[in-house]
Protein backbone atom coordinates (compact mmCIF):
# COMPACT_ATOMS: atom_id res chain seq x y z
CA UNK A 1 0.00 0.00 0.00
CA UNK A 2 1.55 3.10 -0.69
CA UNK A 3 1.30 6.32 2.30
CA UNK A 4 2.96 9.03 3.02
CA UNK A 5 5.23 8.74 -0.23
CA UNK A 6 6.87 5.76 0.61
CA UNK A 7 4.97 1.66 1.48
CA UNK A 8 3.21 0.87 4.29
CA UNK A 9 3.12 -2.59 5.37
CA UNK A 10 0.57 -4.82 7.31
CA UNK A 11 -0.61 -8.50 7.67
CA UNK A 12 -4.35 -8.84 5.81
CA UNK A 13 -6.58 -8.65 8.54
CA UNK A 14 -9.77 -10.10 9.70
CA UNK A 15 -13.19 -8.16 8.90
CA UNK A 16 -15.89 -7.02 11.20
CA UNK A 17 -19.08 -6.34 9.19
CA UNK A 18 -20.52 -3.89 11.80
CA UNK A 19 -23.96 -3.89 10.37
CA UNK A 20 -25.67 -0.38 11.81
CA UNK A 21 -29.85 -0.06 11.32
CA UNK A 22 -31.96 2.70 12.23
CA UNK A 23 -31.16 5.75 13.14
CA UNK A 24 -29.87 7.35 16.62
CA UNK A 25 -32.76 8.93 19.26
CA UNK A 26 -32.22 12.21 20.38
CA UNK A 27 -29.86 12.64 23.50
CA UNK A 28 -28.15 9.60 21.76
CA UNK A 29 -24.87 10.36 19.42
CA UNK A 30 -21.94 8.69 17.91
CA UNK A 31 -19.76 8.35 21.27
CA UNK A 32 -22.36 6.15 22.29
CA UNK A 33 -22.13 4.09 19.32
CA UNK A 34 -18.56 3.03 19.76
CA UNK A 35 -18.90 2.93 23.82
CA UNK A 36 -21.29 0.23 22.57
CA UNK A 37 -19.65 -1.51 20.52
CA UNK A 38 -16.27 -1.28 23.36
CA UNK A 39 -18.95 -3.36 25.28
CA UNK A 40 -19.24 -5.85 23.26
CA UNK A 41 -15.66 -6.20 21.86
CA UNK A 42 -13.56 -4.71 24.55
CA UNK A 43 -10.37 -3.85 24.35
CA UNK A 44 -8.42 -7.14 23.81
CA UNK A 45 -8.91 -9.64 21.33
CA UNK A 46 -8.70 -7.31 18.09
CA UNK A 47 -5.53 -7.84 17.17
CA UNK A 48 -5.15 -7.54 13.20
CA UNK A 49 -8.99 -7.02 12.52
CA UNK A 50 -10.72 -4.57 10.97
CA UNK A 51 -14.11 -2.91 11.91
CA UNK A 52 -16.05 -1.96 8.31
CA UNK A 53 -19.22 0.09 8.95
CA UNK A 54 -22.42 -0.76 6.71
CA UNK A 55 -26.11 -0.83 6.63
CA UNK A 56 -28.41 1.37 6.23
CA UNK A 57 -28.23 3.31 9.06
CA UNK A 58 -24.87 4.52 7.73
CA UNK A 59 -26.58 6.97 5.40
CA UNK A 60 -28.02 8.62 9.00
CA UNK A 61 -24.57 9.68 10.51
CA UNK A 62 -22.56 12.80 9.46
CA UNK A 63 -18.68 12.52 8.98
CA UNK A 64 -17.77 14.06 12.33
CA UNK A 65 -19.83 11.00 13.77
CA UNK A 66 -18.23 8.93 11.64
CA UNK A 67 -14.69 10.24 12.53
CA UNK A 68 -15.45 9.60 16.46
CA UNK A 69 -16.50 6.33 15.74
CA UNK A 70 -13.65 5.03 13.81
CA UNK A 71 -11.14 7.24 15.76
CA UNK A 72 -11.85 5.12 19.55
CA UNK A 73 -12.13 1.83 16.94
CA UNK A 74 -8.28 1.93 18.36
CA UNK A 75 -9.56 1.46 21.48
CA UNK A 76 -10.94 -1.95 21.00
CA UNK A 77 -7.36 -3.39 19.42
CA UNK A 78 -8.16 -3.22 15.64
CA UNK A 79 -6.18 -2.43 13.19
CA UNK A 80 -8.21 0.25 11.53
CA UNK A 81 -11.92 0.86 11.46
CA UNK A 82 -13.59 2.71 8.07
CA UNK A 83 -17.37 3.83 6.69
CA UNK A 84 -17.81 4.14 2.92
CA UNK A 85 -17.62 7.14 1.07
CA UNK A 86 -20.96 8.36 0.06
CA UNK A 87 -23.02 11.15 -0.84
CA UNK A 88 -22.52 12.53 3.07
CA UNK A 89 -18.95 12.15 2.28
CA UNK A 90 -19.38 14.25 -1.03
CA UNK A 91 -21.38 17.08 0.85
CA UNK A 92 -18.55 17.18 3.64
CA UNK A 93 -15.58 17.51 1.12
CA UNK A 94 -18.10 20.51 -1.05
CA UNK A 95 -18.26 22.11 2.43
CA UNK A 96 -15.09 21.67 3.04
CA UNK A 97 -14.03 23.50 -0.79
CA UNK A 98 -12.88 20.02 -1.69
CA UNK A 99 -15.27 18.03 -3.77
CA UNK A 100 -12.98 17.32 -5.98
CA UNK A 101 -10.90 14.68 -3.61
CA UNK A 102 -14.22 13.24 -3.44
CA UNK A 103 -14.23 9.22 -4.91
CA UNK A 104 -17.02 6.53 -4.08
CA UNK A 105 -15.48 3.50 -1.70
CA UNK A 106 -17.71 0.62 -0.78
CA UNK A 107 -17.74 -3.33 -0.16
CA UNK A 108 -18.62 -5.08 -3.18
CA UNK A 109 -21.80 -6.70 -3.10
CA UNK A 110 -20.10 -10.26 -2.50
CA UNK A 111 -17.76 -9.54 -0.15
CA UNK A 112 -17.37 -12.23 2.56
CA UNK A 113 -16.58 -11.00 6.40
CA UNK A 114 -15.44 -13.24 9.25
CA UNK A 115 -17.75 -11.81 11.58
CA UNK A 116 -21.06 -9.61 11.96
CA UNK A 117 -22.14 -7.58 14.27
CA UNK A 118 -25.45 -5.79 14.24
CA UNK A 119 -26.27 -2.44 16.02
CA UNK A 120 -29.90 -1.41 16.00
CA UNK A 121 -29.03 2.51 16.11
CA UNK A 122 -32.37 3.36 17.71
CA UNK A 123 -31.93 0.93 20.76
CA UNK A 124 -28.05 2.65 21.76
CA UNK A 125 -28.49 4.39 24.72
CA UNK A 126 -26.24 6.80 26.10
CA UNK A 127 -23.13 4.75 27.57
CA UNK A 128 -19.92 5.84 30.23
CA UNK A 129 -16.65 3.82 30.41
CA UNK A 130 -15.96 3.65 33.91
CA UNK A 131 -12.53 4.02 35.06
CA UNK A 132 -9.80 2.52 34.26
CA UNK A 133 -10.37 1.12 30.83
CA UNK A 134 -12.54 2.40 27.69
CA UNK A 135 -13.77 -1.58 28.07
CA UNK A 136 -15.28 -0.95 31.08
CA UNK A 137 -18.78 0.62 29.69
CA UNK A 138 -22.11 0.44 31.59
CA UNK A 139 -25.40 2.77 30.76
CA UNK A 140 -25.52 6.33 32.02
CA UNK A 141 -28.42 5.24 33.77
CA UNK A 142 -26.67 2.79 36.09
CA UNK A 143 -24.76 5.87 37.91
CA UNK A 144 -26.95 8.59 37.45
CA UNK A 145 -26.79 11.17 40.21
CA UNK A 146 -22.91 10.38 40.77
CA UNK A 147 -21.15 13.42 41.76
CA UNK A 148 -19.08 14.70 39.37
CA UNK A 149 -15.48 17.22 39.93
CA UNK A 150 -14.60 17.54 36.44
CA UNK A 151 -15.86 17.80 32.94
CA UNK A 152 -13.99 18.37 30.35
CA UNK A 153 -15.29 18.48 26.28
CA UNK A 154 -13.02 17.88 23.39
CA UNK A 155 -10.12 16.13 22.70
CA UNK A 156 -9.51 14.25 19.21
CA UNK A 157 -12.68 12.13 19.69
CA UNK A 158 -15.45 14.77 20.18
CA UNK A 159 -14.31 18.22 19.29
CA UNK A 160 -15.99 18.78 15.75
CA UNK A 161 -18.38 21.70 14.90
CA UNK A 162 -21.02 19.07 15.54
CA UNK A 163 -20.36 18.53 19.11
CA UNK A 164 -19.37 21.93 19.99
CA UNK A 165 -22.28 23.59 18.91
CA UNK A 166 -24.82 20.93 20.38
CA UNK A 167 -22.93 21.39 23.71
CA UNK A 168 -23.03 24.82 23.41
CA UNK A 169 -27.02 25.12 22.78
CA UNK A 170 -27.56 22.71 25.77
CA UNK A 171 -25.19 25.18 28.26
CA UNK A 172 -27.12 28.42 26.77
CA UNK A 173 -28.26 30.39 29.34
CA UNK A 174 -27.30 28.38 32.05
CA UNK A 175 -24.13 28.19 34.70
CA UNK A 176 -21.82 25.15 35.69
CA UNK A 177 -22.18 23.75 38.72
CA UNK A 178 -20.35 25.31 41.18
CA UNK A 179 -18.59 22.70 42.12
CA UNK A 180 -17.55 21.79 38.66
CA UNK A 181 -14.52 23.00 37.03
CA UNK A 182 -15.54 23.04 33.28
CA UNK A 183 -13.35 23.25 30.30
CA UNK A 184 -13.72 22.78 26.48
CA UNK A 185 -10.91 22.34 23.59
CA UNK A 186 -11.98 23.18 20.54
CA UNK A 187 -10.76 20.22 17.68
CA UNK A 188 -8.90 22.76 15.57
CA UNK A 189 -8.78 26.50 14.77
CA UNK A 190 -11.61 26.60 11.92
CA UNK A 191 -13.88 24.96 15.25
CA UNK A 192 -12.74 27.84 17.40
CA UNK A 193 -13.70 30.05 14.43
CA UNK A 194 -16.77 28.93 13.55
CA UNK A 195 -18.43 28.20 17.72
CA UNK A 196 -17.22 32.08 17.67
CA UNK A 197 -19.07 33.39 15.00
CA UNK A 198 -21.99 31.62 15.91
CA UNK A 199 -22.18 32.56 19.30
CA UNK A 200 -21.67 29.03 21.00
CA UNK A 201 -18.39 29.84 22.06
CA UNK A 202 -20.39 32.81 24.19
CA UNK A 203 -22.60 30.33 25.34
CA UNK A 204 -19.58 28.13 26.78
CA UNK A 205 -18.04 31.77 28.37
CA UNK A 206 -20.82 32.90 29.69
CA UNK A 207 -21.71 29.57 31.25
CA UNK A 208 -18.38 29.29 33.23
CA UNK A 209 -16.27 27.39 30.62
CA UNK A 210 -12.34 27.29 30.50
CA UNK A 211 -11.69 27.60 26.81
CA UNK A 212 -8.06 25.37 25.94
CA UNK A 213 -5.80 25.23 23.16
CA UNK A 214 -6.72 22.77 20.04
CA UNK A 215 -4.07 20.13 21.26
CA UNK A 216 -3.99 16.97 23.35
CA UNK A 217 -3.75 18.89 26.52
CA UNK A 218 -5.94 17.68 29.25
CA UNK A 219 -6.32 13.92 27.34
CA UNK A 220 -2.55 13.21 27.62
CA UNK A 221 -2.00 14.98 31.02
CA UNK A 222 -0.85 18.45 30.11
CA UNK A 223 -3.21 20.26 32.07
CA UNK A 224 -6.08 20.42 33.69
CA UNK A 225 -4.92 17.57 36.07
CA UNK A 226 -8.05 16.76 38.40
CA UNK A 227 -7.66 17.34 42.46
CA UNK A 228 -7.11 14.31 44.43
CA UNK A 229 -9.49 11.73 44.02
CA UNK A 230 -12.34 13.45 41.77
CA UNK A 231 -14.58 12.38 39.50
CA UNK A 232 -13.57 13.66 36.04
CA UNK A 233 -15.95 13.08 33.14
CA UNK A 234 -14.18 13.57 29.96
CA UNK A 235 -15.49 13.39 26.20
CA UNK A 236 -11.67 11.80 25.37
CA UNK A 237 -10.55 8.92 24.05
CA UNK A 238 -8.51 7.24 26.71
CA UNK A 239 -9.21 6.68 30.78
CA UNK A 240 -6.30 4.92 31.74
CA UNK A 241 -5.22 4.87 34.99
CA UNK A 242 -3.14 8.41 35.81
CA UNK A 243 -2.83 9.04 32.45
CA UNK A 244 -4.89 12.22 33.37
CA UNK A 245 -2.06 13.78 35.72
CA UNK A 246 -3.67 12.57 38.92
CA UNK A 247 -2.92 8.80 39.50
CA UNK A 248 -6.04 9.17 42.25
CA UNK A 249 -8.91 10.46 40.12
CA UNK A 250 -10.86 8.16 38.09
CA UNK A 251 -11.64 9.60 34.72
CA UNK A 252 -15.09 8.83 32.78
CA UNK A 253 -15.60 8.72 29.22
CA UNK A 254 -18.62 9.70 27.76
CA UNK A 255 -20.48 12.01 24.92
CA UNK A 256 -20.60 15.67 24.58
CA UNK A 257 -24.42 15.43 25.29
CA UNK A 258 -23.56 13.82 28.89
CA UNK A 259 -20.50 15.46 29.40
CA UNK A 260 -22.67 19.11 29.29
CA UNK A 261 -25.26 17.93 31.64
CA UNK A 262 -22.46 16.44 34.12
CA UNK A 263 -20.97 20.12 34.13
CA UNK A 264 -24.47 21.93 34.69
CA UNK A 265 -26.14 19.30 37.06
CA UNK A 266 -22.56 18.71 39.34
CA UNK A 267 -23.64 14.97 39.16
CA UNK A 268 -24.28 12.02 36.26
CA UNK A 269 -27.50 12.85 34.17
CA UNK A 270 -29.03 10.17 31.78
CA UNK A 271 -29.74 12.58 28.72
CA UNK A 272 -32.56 10.11 28.00
CA UNK A 273 -34.43 11.58 31.06
CA UNK A 274 -34.67 14.87 29.19
CA UNK A 275 -37.29 15.39 26.87
CA UNK A 276 -36.80 14.79 23.41
CA UNK A 277 -37.72 18.04 21.76
CA UNK A 278 -35.13 20.15 23.97
CA UNK A 279 -32.88 18.13 22.05
CA UNK A 280 -30.93 20.93 20.00
CA UNK A 281 -30.44 20.35 16.01
CA UNK A 282 -27.77 20.23 14.63
CA UNK A 283 -27.44 21.41 10.44
CA UNK A 284 -24.24 20.68 8.92
CA UNK A 285 -22.94 23.70 7.41
CA UNK A 286 -22.90 24.22 3.51
CA UNK A 287 -19.42 25.98 3.67
CA UNK A 288 -17.27 25.82 6.62
CA UNK A 289 -14.93 28.73 7.36
CA UNK A 290 -11.49 27.52 4.88
CA UNK A 291 -8.61 29.42 5.42
CA UNK A 292 -5.42 27.65 4.38
CA UNK A 293 -3.85 31.33 4.07
CA UNK A 294 -1.07 30.49 6.86
CA UNK A 295 -0.51 27.23 6.15
CA UNK A 296 3.69 26.59 4.65
CA UNK A 297 3.62 23.63 1.99
CA UNK A 298 6.91 22.21 2.43
CA UNK A 299 7.46 21.25 -1.12
CA UNK A 300 7.37 24.78 -2.33
CA UNK A 301 10.91 25.67 -2.74
CA UNK A 302 12.15 28.61 -0.17
CA UNK A 303 8.79 28.52 1.57
CA UNK A 304 9.22 26.32 4.34
CA UNK A 305 11.23 28.04 7.06
CA UNK A 306 14.15 25.10 8.15
CA UNK A 307 13.44 24.12 12.07
CA UNK A 308 15.41 25.85 14.88
CA UNK A 309 16.74 23.16 17.58
CA UNK A 310 17.69 23.57 20.97
CA UNK A 311 19.86 21.80 23.18
CA UNK A 312 16.85 19.84 24.09
CA UNK A 313 16.76 18.48 20.46
CA UNK A 314 18.69 15.45 19.76
CA UNK A 315 19.05 12.99 16.91
CA UNK A 316 17.25 9.77 17.30
CA UNK A 317 18.78 7.04 18.68
CA UNK A 318 20.31 4.03 16.91
CA UNK A 319 19.74 0.17 17.75
CA UNK A 320 22.69 -2.24 16.83
CA UNK A 321 22.08 -4.95 14.54
CA UNK A 322 20.56 -8.16 16.50
CA UNK A 323 23.41 -10.45 18.22
CA UNK A 324 23.51 -14.22 17.73
CA UNK A 325 22.41 -14.86 21.17
CA UNK A 326 20.60 -12.15 24.11
CA UNK A 327 22.22 -12.73 27.34
CA UNK A 328 20.62 -10.49 29.90
CA UNK A 329 18.47 -9.99 33.05
CA UNK A 330 14.45 -9.16 33.30
CA UNK A 331 14.51 -5.45 34.50
CA UNK A 332 10.76 -5.66 34.70
CA UNK A 333 7.52 -8.31 34.98
CA UNK A 334 4.42 -6.39 34.38
CA UNK A 335 1.03 -7.71 34.64
CA UNK A 336 -1.59 -7.59 32.11
CA UNK A 337 -3.06 -4.59 29.97
CA UNK A 338 -0.01 -2.16 30.56
CA UNK A 339 -0.65 0.93 28.47
CA UNK A 340 1.87 2.79 26.61
CA UNK A 341 1.28 5.51 29.28
CA UNK A 342 2.78 3.20 32.03
CA UNK A 343 5.63 2.80 29.87
CA UNK A 344 6.41 5.90 28.70
CA UNK A 345 4.05 8.45 30.71
CA UNK A 346 3.14 11.92 29.05
CA UNK A 347 1.83 15.31 31.16
CA UNK A 348 4.55 16.70 32.91
CA UNK A 349 7.46 14.31 31.29
CA UNK A 350 5.95 14.99 27.34
CA UNK A 351 8.50 18.02 26.84
CA UNK A 352 11.51 15.73 26.87
CA UNK A 353 10.58 13.57 24.09
CA UNK A 354 13.15 15.00 21.71
CA UNK A 355 15.77 14.31 24.24
CA UNK A 356 15.94 10.42 24.18
CA UNK A 357 18.46 10.53 27.00
CA UNK A 358 16.26 12.28 29.82
CA UNK A 359 12.66 11.16 28.32
CA UNK A 360 14.05 7.61 28.87
CA UNK A 361 15.07 8.05 33.06
CA UNK A 362 11.49 7.93 33.22
CA UNK A 363 10.42 4.20 31.92
CA UNK A 364 7.87 2.69 33.75
CA UNK A 365 7.94 5.63 36.21
CA UNK A 366 4.76 4.60 37.50
CA UNK A 367 5.25 1.13 37.85
CA UNK A 368 8.52 0.59 39.16
CA UNK A 369 10.39 3.94 39.48
CA UNK A 370 13.88 2.63 39.18
CA UNK A 371 13.45 0.75 36.49
CA UNK A 372 15.60 2.84 34.12
CA UNK A 373 18.56 3.09 36.07
CA UNK A 374 18.50 -0.13 36.74
CA UNK A 375 18.35 -1.43 32.90
CA UNK A 376 21.00 1.73 32.06
CA UNK A 377 23.03 -0.25 34.19
CA UNK A 378 22.70 -3.51 32.54
CA UNK A 379 23.12 -2.09 29.43
CA UNK A 380 25.94 -0.62 30.47
CA UNK A 381 27.65 -3.87 31.11
CA UNK A 382 26.69 -5.32 28.05
CA UNK A 383 23.88 -7.28 29.34
CA UNK A 384 20.11 -7.27 27.52
CA UNK A 385 17.48 -6.49 28.92
CA UNK A 386 14.64 -8.37 28.83
CA UNK A 387 10.41 -7.31 29.74
CA UNK A 388 8.16 -10.09 30.50
CA UNK A 389 4.73 -8.75 30.60
CA UNK A 390 0.78 -10.61 30.64
CA UNK A 391 -1.79 -10.14 27.99
CA UNK A 392 -2.83 -7.19 26.29
CA UNK A 393 0.91 -5.35 26.34
CA UNK A 394 1.26 -1.93 24.85
CA UNK A 395 -2.69 -0.52 24.98
CA UNK A 396 -3.11 2.38 24.13
CA UNK A 397 -1.87 5.08 21.52
CA UNK A 398 0.89 4.83 18.89
CA UNK A 399 3.47 6.73 21.03
CA UNK A 400 6.88 5.96 19.66
CA UNK A 401 8.82 6.54 22.54
CA UNK A 402 7.30 3.48 24.50
CA UNK A 403 9.57 1.72 21.89
CA UNK A 404 12.61 3.94 21.50
CA UNK A 405 12.92 4.90 24.77
CA UNK A 406 13.05 1.04 26.12
CA UNK A 407 15.75 0.66 23.33
CA UNK A 408 18.06 3.29 24.43
CA UNK A 409 18.23 1.50 27.92
CA UNK A 410 19.14 -1.50 25.96
CA UNK A 411 15.68 -3.97 26.18
CA UNK A 412 16.22 -6.33 23.19
CA UNK A 413 13.09 -8.56 23.84
CA UNK A 414 9.27 -8.18 25.32
CA UNK A 415 8.46 -11.78 26.17
CA UNK A 416 4.16 -11.79 26.50
CA UNK A 417 1.37 -13.25 26.78
CA UNK A 418 0.17 -11.07 23.89
CA UNK A 419 0.35 -7.49 22.45
CA UNK A 420 -1.27 -4.90 21.19
CA UNK A 421 -1.11 -4.75 17.76
CA UNK A 422 0.54 -0.86 17.24
CA UNK A 423 3.04 -1.49 20.07
CA UNK A 424 3.92 -4.25 18.66
CA UNK A 425 4.84 -2.66 15.55
CA UNK A 426 6.46 -0.05 17.43
CA UNK A 427 8.96 -2.76 19.02
CA UNK A 428 10.22 -3.90 15.57
CA UNK A 429 10.96 -0.15 14.09
CA UNK A 430 13.18 -0.18 16.87
CA UNK A 431 14.61 -3.42 16.75
CA UNK A 432 12.99 -5.23 19.84
CA UNK A 433 11.87 -8.94 19.34
CA UNK A 434 8.11 -9.42 20.52
CA UNK A 435 7.91 -12.16 21.80
CA UNK A 436 4.89 -14.38 23.09
CA UNK A 437 4.53 -17.66 25.57
CA UNK A 438 3.60 -20.83 23.50
CA UNK A 439 2.40 -22.17 26.89
CA UNK A 440 0.94 -18.91 28.61
CA UNK A 441 1.33 -20.40 32.27
CA UNK A 442 5.07 -19.91 31.83
CA UNK A 443 4.77 -16.82 32.62
CA UNK A 444 4.69 -17.53 36.47
CA UNK A 445 8.19 -18.87 36.20
CA UNK A 446 10.00 -15.72 35.71
CA UNK A 447 10.93 -13.60 38.19
CA UNK A 448 11.95 -10.24 38.05
CA UNK A 449 16.23 -10.05 38.19
CA UNK A 450 16.29 -13.49 36.80
CA UNK A 451 18.81 -14.22 34.01
CA UNK A 452 18.04 -15.40 30.76
CA UNK A 453 19.52 -16.36 27.43
CA UNK A 454 18.05 -15.92 23.85
CA UNK A 455 20.53 -18.64 22.69
CA UNK A 456 21.07 -18.66 18.85
CA UNK A 457 18.20 -15.84 18.27
CA UNK A 458 19.19 -14.14 15.41
CA UNK A 459 20.11 -17.58 13.30
CA UNK A 460 16.52 -19.16 14.25
CA UNK A 461 14.98 -16.11 13.37
CA UNK A 462 16.42 -16.18 10.09
CA UNK A 463 15.81 -20.27 9.36
CA UNK A 464 12.25 -19.71 10.61
CA UNK A 465 13.06 -21.87 14.10
CA UNK A 466 10.96 -22.22 16.85
CA UNK A 467 12.94 -19.84 19.98
CA UNK A 468 13.67 -21.25 22.99
CA UNK A 469 14.22 -19.44 26.10
CA UNK A 470 17.05 -20.81 29.02
CA UNK A 471 15.61 -19.50 32.19
CA UNK A 472 16.67 -20.62 35.75
CA UNK A 473 15.91 -24.44 35.85
CA UNK A 474 13.95 -24.45 32.83
CA UNK A 475 13.78 -24.18 28.99
CA UNK A 476 10.99 -22.31 27.59
CA UNK A 477 9.54 -22.19 24.29
CA UNK A 478 8.76 -19.29 22.60
CA UNK A 479 6.92 -17.98 19.54
CA UNK A 480 6.59 -15.01 17.21
CA UNK A 481 3.64 -13.27 14.59
CA UNK A 482 6.61 -11.27 12.70
CA UNK A 483 6.29 -11.43 8.56
CA UNK A 484 9.67 -12.03 6.30
CA UNK A 485 10.52 -8.26 6.00
CA UNK A 486 9.79 -8.02 10.14
CA UNK A 487 12.13 -10.22 11.05
CA UNK A 488 14.40 -8.23 8.31
CA UNK A 489 14.25 -5.24 10.36
CA UNK A 490 14.65 -6.74 13.77
CA UNK A 491 18.04 -8.04 12.54
CA UNK A 492 19.14 -5.03 11.22
CA UNK A 493 18.38 -3.27 14.62
CA UNK A 494 15.11 -1.31 13.59
CA UNK A 495 13.63 0.30 10.79
CA UNK A 496 16.17 3.39 10.66
CA UNK A 497 19.01 0.51 10.24
CA UNK A 498 17.20 -1.41 7.65
CA UNK A 499 15.71 1.47 5.60
CA UNK A 500 19.52 2.86 5.52
CA UNK A 501 20.63 -0.45 4.40
CA UNK A 502 18.26 -1.01 1.88
CA UNK A 503 18.89 2.71 0.01
CA UNK A 504 14.98 2.96 0.62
Amino acid sequence: VAMGGGLFFLAAPEVIRVELTGRLRPWVSAKDVILHLLRILSTKGNVNKVLEYAGNGVQTLSVPDRATITNMGAETGVTTSIFPSDEMTRRFLRAQGREQDWVRLEADSDAVYDQTIVVDLASVEPMVALPHSPGNVVPVREISGQPVDQVIIGSCTNSSLRDLTVSGEIIKNRKVNPRVSFAVAPGSRQVLKMISEAGILGNFIDAGARIMESTCGFCIGSGQAPRTKAVSVRTSNRNFEGRSGTASAGVYLVSPETAVLAAVNGKFTDPLSLPPGEYPEFRMPELFAVDDSMIIDPFEPGKAPLPTRGPNIGEPPRNTPLPEDLRGEIGIKTGDKITTDHIMPAGPRLKYRSNIEKYSRFVFEGVDPRFSERAAGLRDRGQAVFIVAGESYGQGSSREHAAMCPMYLGVKAVIAKSFERIHAANLVNFGIVPLTFVEPEDYTALSPNDSLVLEKIRSRLEAGEDIELSAPGRRIKLKHALSTRQIEIVLAGGLLNYTREKGN
